[in-house]
């Protein structure tokens, strides 16, 4: 785990919370992690980083 990234306690309680990823793929964006997501708007926050920054890991 990253410096920044969820750890795995608070993610089992907002997990419930986002919506689950579809059982057939649709046209338009890709799916994407909400764990990866959400660590990335953290570690922007956390960090002080700009969004052009952002790490590699949570793209």
């Amino acid at each position: 785990m990253a410096r920044y990234d969820l750890p795995d306690e608070a993610w089992i309680i907002i997990q419930s919370l986002l919506p689950a990823e579809p059982a057939i793929p649709r046209a338009g964006r890709p799916w994407a992690e909400h764990r990866k997501i959400i660590n990335g708007m953290f570690w922007i926050l956390c960090s002080g980083a700009p969004w052009r920054d952002l790490h590699e890991r949570y793209v």
